[in-house]
């Protein structure tokens, strides 16, 4: 790479200035590389806290017109799940990269027009799935790769306690993202979804909270089959309350053992049937993050080290880590453990019919579609709760 790419700094417009809007942005701005050139809401009280906080004076309510005016190398989309698709489908017609929050969209047939547009644009997609970027997931990955728990075997990744069609959605879609870039790719599914006790009915099928699309079940456990041998579990239950602490992954080897959550990672140096305080302790492991990095700084570091990623993929024009590909395997996972739930059978990747599984399964049952429901979570719950005579 000559001297002057690595000099090069892409300018970043960020569609959308809510809570991820806010987070994508900070990291933009606060990358050495990266410039933020331009904001776009409808609220002008978004606008104008973003813009002052990062003295962005570029604000504006019509996002095609913020891009044909600041010509931005990267546009963020950080908005609900229902508007991934149509702001990520208007946003590539104007030829610029995108850093799409996720999960990529609500669904295949989507997704597929999304990365056909990217491709016949000649531009690239990331999905925001910083987890994977992160500095602790990059210390759980630079494990496997030394070696130090011998060969993966099994993974075991749980959520938050959230109703699990939702969870399963919002960070779920964290945690298979997770998963495929430690061991590889998902090649079949397997799983149970239960609903007030009771295997999932088409009557079940209902739209989530947040926009997020078409769900079923309250508790799911997904069985995995990945690439080289490699199996595990992703544990999405609806627990008492919303519990950040159970959001964690395990990773089981030949060897040893590894442990992620957001706030670190450990390892312990025993196989999985030597119990830890016998033979050995969980190590905590060093995070992996970008020289660079400021911790003083308002960005965080996995949205950070995502952009980082960013600038290092279109210097050495690669695909970034989390590329709408990955987003889109991401995707063709969470349809498959839907599917899996609904119809009680074994699903393989990739799907031939890329309809929404939960839909067409409605529809083959006769139902019309169920009532709206609230967009605010807690609102949502209390909502399927009185459904379900709660």
């Amino acid at each position: 790479m000559s001297a002057s790419a690595m000099d090069h700094v892409y300018r970043v417009a960020i569609l959308g200035c809510r809570g991820r809007g806010t987070a994508a942005a900070r990291a933009y701005h606060q990358h050495p590389r990266c410039q933020v050139v331009g904001l776009c809401d409808l609220m002008p009280e978004r606008l104008d806290q973003l813009g002052d906080e990062l003295g962005v004076l570029a604000r504006y309510a019509d996002f095609d017109k913020m891009i044909e005016q600041e010509r931005p190398d990267i546009v963020a989309i950080p908005t609900g799940t229902e508007f991934h698709y149509p702001l990520a489908m208007s946003v590539l017609e104007h030829a610029v990269h995108i850093d799409v929050e996720k999960p990529l969209c609500h669904g295949l047939e989507e997704a597929d027009q999304v990365i056909d547009k990217a491709s016949t644009k000649g531009v690239r997609i990331a999905v925001h799935h910083q987890g994977r970027t992160g500095g602790a997931m990059r210390a759980i990955k630079m494990a496997i790769d030394a070696g130090r728990i011998g060969e993966p075997r099994f993974l075991l990744g749980s959520g938050k306690g959230y109703y699990a069609g939702y969870g399963l959605m919002n960070i779920g879609t964290h945690m298979v993202n997770n998963m495929i870039g430690l061991v590889g790719h998902v090649r079949s599914v397997s799983a149970t979804a239960f609903t007030d006790g009771r295997q999932v009915t088409p009557e079940d099928v209902i739209p989530a909270a947040g926009g997020m699309g078409w769900i079923a079940g309250e508790h799911i456990t997904a069985n995995l089959s990945f690439d080289n041998n490699v199996t595990g579990v992703l544990l999405q239950h609806r627990l008492p309350k919303v519990d950040s602490t159970a959001y964690c992954l395990q990773v089981y080897g030949t060897e040893g053992r590894l442990f992620w959550r957001s706030s670190g990672a450990w390892h312990l140096p025993v196989p999985h049937e030597v119990p830890a305080d016998e033979e050995g302790v969980w190590q905590r492991l060093d995070d992996i993050i970008p020289e660079h990095y400021d911790h003083t700084g308002a960005a965080t570091e996995p949205d950070y080290s995502f952009a980082n990623e960013y600038v290092r993929a279109l210097d050495e024009q690669d695909e970034h880590e989390c590329s709408g590909r990955e987003g889109r395997h991401v995707m063709e996972v969470l349809m498959a453990i839907l599917e899996a739930g609904a119809r009680r059978r074994q699903i393989d990747l990739p799907q031939v019919d890329r309809r929404h599984p939960l839909t067409l399964w409605r529809e083959e049952a006769g139902l019309e579609e169920p009532a709206e429901m609230p967009r605010p979570y807690h609102e949502w719950l209390a909502a399927e709760d009185r459904r379900l005579g709660r």
